[in-house]
């Protein structure tokens, strides 16, 4: 299945039932698809997200994060990350962009030191009762890809990125340096 080149006008429901468009008239979108509420791996790179959001935000480009889990997990989880998050339990979002579910997800080596050091870490947060344990049986189970897009106003897919395994996403710096350059070019 090919990759959108456009993305329709939509609107879509975020887990504090606010309402947004995507495309956003005013600014960038990008739209991360994400795996389970809780996955270890997803919270390490919405945690290294968060800490760049003002960064982010100055770029103009606003963060709307798709899981595969309901509501009500995604706000055990993730209620407090400072983006728009998306409840898509039925996968209809991830089947539009050609998002996948694969065995590669856990299996691929170089998803191993990300898992191990995103376990690590919620096993840390849940021994100082900071976080929740990760489930053990994930709502739409554990084996989703990560992918990503960089959607225009006018819903013109700037750049986009489908995950090989669970920790093959776009850093921080990576989405940054896709934005477009308003300066003129020498």
């Amino acid at each position: 299945m090919p990759l959108p080149t456009t993305v329709p006008a939509r609107e879509l429901v975020t887990i504090a039932d606010s309402t947004i468009r995507i495309p956003d008239q005013d600014c960038l979108i990008h739209l991360q698809f994400r795996r389970f509420a809780g996955c270890p791996v997803c919270n390490l790179h919405l945690r290294s997200f968060a800490v760049r959001h003002a960064e982010i935000l100055a770029a103009d480009i606003r963060e709307v994060v798709v899981f595969h889990s309901s509501a009500a997990e995604l706000r055990k989880y993730e209620g407090d990350l400072p983006f728009d998050l998306i409840a898509d339990p039925t996968r209809t979002l991830y089947r539009e962009f050609g998002i996948e579910a694969k065995p590669r997800a856990l299996l691929d080596p170089r998803a191993w030191p990300t898992i191990i050091r995103g376990v690590t870490t919620a096993s840390l947060a849940v021994f100082r009762k900071e976080k929740p344990a990760p489930p053990t049986k994930p709502e739409g189970g554990r084996l989703g890809l990560p992918g990503d897009f960089l959607i225009a106003p006018g819903g013109r897919v700037v750049a986009s990125k489908l995950g090989k395994h669970a920790d093959d996403q776009w850093s921080v710096d990576e989405l940054l340096a896709l934005v477009p350059s308003s300066e003129p070019q020498h």
